[in-house]
């Protein structure tokens, strides 16, 4: 008797705990959903904390850090800052430049030479007509970045 009293008493305290469990599991995401809701950013950030999150979570590196981290060491002994010089570039250059192959390929080429330079094998033959004009296009931006660093 006593033992099918303590099954009876092991059974319905499980049972208990199971409810009290799901219950408190229901609550669980409306609380996580309110929390989060109100610390969600503005919606034109959303992108780039997603990116940021991809990066950190593959351990990838900041592509304009591996940029100025490649072209810094051309510019040493031509400007008193090459980093600010090699950030000012790059920023220039994906912000001006519109076409992604062309814009890898400037990009490659100051990282290479310190200079902006596209070498015509870097862009598709359909692209390679665009070359003088991306280069009109980030004329004054270049000249701005080397003479009138923004710091």
């Amino acid at each position: 008797m006593l033992f099918r009293l303590s099954s009876a008493a092991i059974v319905v305290s499980a049972l208990l705990v199971g409810a009290a469990q799901a219950q408190a599991l229901q609550q669980v995401p409306q609380v996580a959903q309110l929390q989060t809701s109100q610390l969600q950013p503005p919606p034109s950030q959303v992108p780039q904390l997603q990116l940021q999150r991809v990066r950190s979570l593959l351990k990838m590196p900041d592509p304009r850090g591996e940029f100025v981290r490649l072209c810094a060491p051309h510019m040493v002994g031509r400007w008193a800052h090459p980093e600010s010089v090699c950030g000012c570039l790059h920023d220039y250059a994906a912000a001006t430049v519109e076409d992604t192959d062309l814009r890898e390929a400037l990009l490659r080429g100051i990282s290479e030479t310190g200079v902006p330079t596209i070498e015509t094998e870097w862009v598709p033959p359909s692209k390679q007509s665009q070359i003088g004009a991306t280069f009109t296009k980030i004329a004054k931006p270049t000249l701005q970045c080397m003479f009138e660093p923004r710091d």
